[in-house]
């Protein structure tokens, strides 16, 4: 028998559909879902119902702090944690980086409400169940489980606003499979270090690159309290010339700046040596985070930050999506 504890905290799936309009419920329409197995002793635990959009940083804490209380007492097998799409691979991330990897935490949602056409909230959850009843799921990570396929929370990225099949992983693809009847996983995953925070800094922005992004934009928050900044940068990672020096301004002053691409799929790299150039960037002590959207990096950086490490440990920690 394996005791699997779910956390709900909100979204879609908990929610209901009215006059074309989708509100939250008082109460969690899970709750009532039939979960038919004689082997899983399913555990359910609200700590939140908030749309994904209102989860903070600080509401991440709580969950992981609730989740780190399960597997210290032992509580369950494995954890499934219902959450809004919006936010859930920001909140999935944030966990695989501050939890040990010792019992299968999977997340989930839903593109529709609990009582739409087609409603895929409790297929989902029940899908989310069976993964994280799974032996085969304790050494993976944190996971995602939507729609049939089971994804990484490294690199899983929501890709469409309304379709059920949104949650994709490019580059890389899905980790494994659910079936009617098992759990296939096609890929391993490399571990990473753990940041066991009991707080969280603030400070730390993510700011997309556009043609003629204004230096203004880097000078307004090159001030005291800005802790760190990733840029979501052109192509492989380079920037209009305009912007540099004051990019170069908040390096000398010891703020923290990562690059990452806008690009949905590929890697940033420093490889253009021009004024702007990822090479220059590079010279200037910009770090270069592979792997990663700008989302998850601002996580990471965040993480990193509030884990007390000193520049040099966290260009190291940002290099890649594994280190």
């Amino acid at each position: 028998m394996k005791k699997i504890l779910a956390l709900h905290t909100g979204g879609t799936i908990s929610m209901s559909a009215s006059n074309d309009t989708v509100k939250t419920n008082e109460q969690n329409p899970l709750l009532d879902s039939q979960f038919i197995n004689k082997n899983i002793d399913l555990i359910n635990e609200v700590i939140l119902n908030k749309p994904s959009e209102h989860i903070t940083p600080d509401d991440m804490l709580i969950i992981k702090k609730r989740v780190k209380k399960a597997l210290d007492n032992n509580e369950c097998d494995g954890i499934v944690i219902t959450h809004g799409t919006d936010t859930l691979e920001e909140t999935a991330y944030f966990l695989d980086l501050t939890i040990e990897n010792k019992i299968p935490v999977v997340l989930t949602g839903a593109m529709r409400s609990s009582n739409e056409l087609g409603s895929d909230g409790v297929y989902n959850f029940q899908s989310a169940i069976l993964t994280a009843a799974s032996d085969e799921a304790s050494d993976k990570g944190v996971l995602v489980v939507m729609n049939d396929e089971i994804h990484t929370a490294r690199f899983v990225t929501k890709t469409h606003t309304t379709n059920v099949n949104t949650f994709r992983t490019p580059t890389f693809g899905p980790l494994g499979i659910v079936y009617k009847r098992d759990i296939r996983f096609f890929q391993a995953l490399v571990n990473q270090h753990v940041c066991d925070i009991a707080h969280l800094e603030k400070g730390v922005y993510l700011i997309k690159a556009y043609a003629g992004i204004p230096k203004e934009i880097f000078e307004i928050i090159n001030r005291p309290g800005t802790k760190g900044i990733v840029i979501e940068g052109l192509g492989a990672g380079n920037l209009p010339v305009e912007v540099v020096e004051p990019i170069q301004a908040l390096i000398d002053n010891g703020i923290t700046v990562v690059m990452v691409s806008r690009c949905y799929n590929g890697l940033a790299e420093p490889i253009y040596d021009y004024v702007g150039g990822g090479i220059d960037l590079e010279r200037m002590g910009v770090v270069f985070c592979q792997g990663l959207n700008g989302q998850k990096a601002r996580i990471k950086l965040q993480v990193a930050v509030s884990a007390g490490m000193n520049p040099k440990d966290i260009a190291k920690y940002m290099h890649d999506a594994v280190s």
